[in-house]
């Protein structure tokens, strides 16, 4: 009969109701997803307060990755020509310590003269800033110094104290660097040496295919980083020659440190390395006289323009190919992140990150105009 059907539909549509909605009327997906939302917000806070406790760990852990990840190039080519991977560790561990503690040693006499000569100077220089200043109506002059000295002599005790506070202090923030350089130093040695076994660990968890895509990007992250430091380490030593013996002709004194000091932070450290580097031996040229120190100036400017434009760009061509605003970018965030280790691994990092996304997006010609529009040929009748 015409009017049976809707009357079974509407029967059929009251006797699944309860099925759809439940009991009391509430999807049956909705308490769960609830229970799934709320549970979710809670591992995210859990997992934000636990970062934030192991904040520092987690950095020196991030930064014994990154050295070990520049150290693989070197100690892969040691372990393809017979050596242990631990004792190609080893070797690279000791060579590093062995540059870093040569600077050291050439670094400390330089600090211990300068000083010396700065204090030894000091009366003449106060006199001239005195002359200086009485030329624009200020009168400063060394018995105003002692009246200074003399109002102070009652807090001499409090000052004493708070010396000896602001030493203690230093102290205690030496031993922390220490005890950090040391735990850096450690997991980047096991990092390295067992590098290996601890991906094949790690990847033993994914699916074969996951495994390929995780191994074509650690291989690219590798090649990258290694890249990247031993590109900058050339670039190093060819600065610290350079400045050494420019700065030998012009006559300032502890050129050999000043040039590898300048070499140094001119590469490793982002964007501005090269004028904070080139400060000291300004400084060291200026206690000298004026004109070594603006001799000083125009080297480091030239010199960085050269680097910048044929240097360079004949070094890193292999390595890394950022945009200059990319990388100052990039310097700017991971200082912000994660303070200087973030500046000094924000490069590489890029430059990782860069070359990941250029293996996976595939790139198409831009059409600047569009093709003119060609005429349809004749069709000759049949």
């Amino acid at each position: 009969m015409p009017g049976y059907a809707p009357a079974v539909a509407d029967s059929e549509r009251i006797r699944l109701t309860p099925r759809l909605l439940g009991d009391d009327g509430m999807p049956p997906w909705i308490p769960r997803l609830i229970l799934l939302v709320f549970l979710a917000g809670l591992g995210f806070i859990l997992a934000l307060g636990i970062v934030r406790v192991l904040r520092g760990f987690l950095v020196l852990l991030l930064v014994s990755f990154f050295l070990s990840t520049a150290l693989e190039p070197g100690v892969a080519y040691l372990a393809k020509r017979g050596w242990r991977r631990g004792a190609a560790t080893g070797v690279l561990f000791l060579l590093v310590f062995v540059v870093g503690g040569t600077f050291l040693a050439m670094m400390v006499p330089l600090i211990v003269d300068q000083t010396a000569k700065l204090i030894d100077r000091a009366p003449g220089y106060l006199d001239q800033i005195s002359e200086w200043l009485s030329t624009i109506g200020i009168e400063f002059s060394g018995d105003r110094l002692g009246e200074a000295f003399t109002t102070l002599e009652g807090d001499v005790e409090g000052f004493a104290t708070d010396i000896a506070g602001r030493v203690f202090g230093v102290g205690t923030a030496l031993l922390n660097s220490v005890f950090q350089l040391l735990t850096i130093a450690l997991f980047t040695f096991y990092l390295t040496a067992d590098g290996p076994r601890l991906r094949r660990t790690l990847l033993s968890v994914l699916r074969p295919d996951a495994q390929r895509e995780m191994i074509r990007i650690l291989d690219i992250a590798v090649e990258k980083t290694g890249g990247y430091f031993y590109s900058r380490t050339l670039l190093a030593g060819l600065a610290s020659l350079v400045t050494w013996a420019v700065l030998s002709v012009i006559g300032v004194p502890f050129a050999l440190p000043l040039g590898v000091w300048v070499g140094t932070l001119s590469q490793f450290v982002p964007v501005v390395g090269t004028y904070l580097g080139g400060v000291l031996p300004v400084l060291i040229a200026l206690l000298e006289s004026p004109g070594k120190a603006i001799a000083v100036i125009v080297f480091i400017v030239l010199y960085q323009q050269v680097e910048n434009y044929l240097i360079g760009p004949r070094v890193t061509a292999q390595t890394m190919s950022l945009h200059p605003a990319i990388a100052f970018g990039s310097a700017i965030v991971g200082a912000s992140l994660l303070g200087a280790p973030g500046a000094l691994m924000a490069l590489p990092a890029a430059a990782t990150l860069q070359a990941v996304v250029s293996t996976y997006i595939e790139r198409h010609q831009v059409i600047a105009e569009p093709p003119p529009l060609e005429a349809p040929e004749p069709v000759e009748p049949a």
